[in-house]
């Protein structure tokens, strides 16, 4: 596995934010990716995809957004919102001088894509999605609701390794309690006190509860018929998916009927992209992208 740099930049706010810059191997120079991560998690979400795909010859920048892993927390919690990331990431884009991407967004990650479609849509070459639409289904929304932001009180890595599990084992049946290790460390984080804490700020959540009921429906169309016109995009579901529903898959493949479509089975919201239809899917889509 190929090593990462660690990369800080500025937001347009004033924001140290951070990502893992994996170098490509050598060869001719292909476009980079850009990956974002979902809602309560970080850049260590791609720590085994990021070298993968670092290795075929492309750099990936794996970023913490905003109130995530060692970027910092933000001082208006109502900038936690995927506008604002996406104007963050260009800012990346900006100061690290690059001009055009393929974007890889694993559920809030697929939203912020969506939003710098929207924003500057000639940076992005080519995107995948993971386990997002510009629907999704009311039941998933709620069940992160649920657990996102609120507190969470362990004493060790074995009982974060038991809290990741309890909220991620529908999603994640075949993992083992080694699994559920590695999953803790990736989202947590030591504490002043020394025990684990969620490696985010509890705030992300201000803007979903100040937004009520509307957050839970939200009308991604436009954003996402303006992606997906004119590039290759990949779509990535969870055979078990609670977000991403069949029927809102269904409608977005005949929205854009040259989507390419892949669904990992066994797996629910979302796939981590360390399976092995997951990375087949993802290497044969980057493959037709310079």
């Amino acid at each position: 596995m190929s090593a990462f740099v660690d990369r800080r930049w500025t937001s347009h706010d004033g924001l140290s934010l951070h990502a893992r810059d994996y170098a490509p191997a050598a060869g001719p120079a292909r476009l980079p990716v850009v990956a974002i991560h979902g809602l309560t998690r970080n850049a260590a979400d791609f720590d085994v995809i990021a070298p993968l795909i670092a290795q075929s010859g492309r750099r990936v920048l794996a970023v913490d957004v905003r109130g995530r892993g060692g970027s910092d927390r933000a001082p208006d919690p109502m900038t936690y919102t995927p506008d604002v990331y996406a104007r963050d990431i260009q800012s990346l884009l900006a100061q690290t001088g690059i001009e055009r991407a393929v974007f890889l967004g694993t559920s809030m990650g697929g939203l912020i894509t969506m939003a710098l479609a929207a924003q500057r849509s000639k940076v992005i070459a080519a995107a995948i999605l993971n386990d997002v639409g510009p629907e999704v289904a009311k039941e998933g929304l709620a069940r992160i609701a649920a657990y996102a932001g609120k507190p969470v009180v362990v004493q060790s890595w074995d009982d974060a390794a038991a809290y990741v599990k309890t909220i991620n084992a529908a999603a994640l049946p075949h993992y083992t309690d080694a699994d559920w290790d590695t999953f803790a460390r990736r989202t947590f984080k030591e504490g002043t006190e020394g025990a684990p804490v969620p490696d985010y700020d509890p705030d992300i959540s201000v803007p979903i509860k100040a937004a009520g009921a509307k957050a839970l429906v939200p009308n991604l169309w436009p954003m996402f018929r303006r992606l997906t016109r004119g590039r290759p995009v990949l779509l990535i579901r969870g055979q078990n998916s609670d977000l991403l529903s069949e029927e809102i898959a269904a409608k977005m493949r005949k929205a854009a009927r040259k989507m390419i479509f892949a669904e990992i089975p066994g797996v629910g919201h979302a796939p981590m992209l360390d399976e092995a239809a997951s990375r087949s899917a993802i290497f044969q889509f980057l493959a037709e992208v310079p």
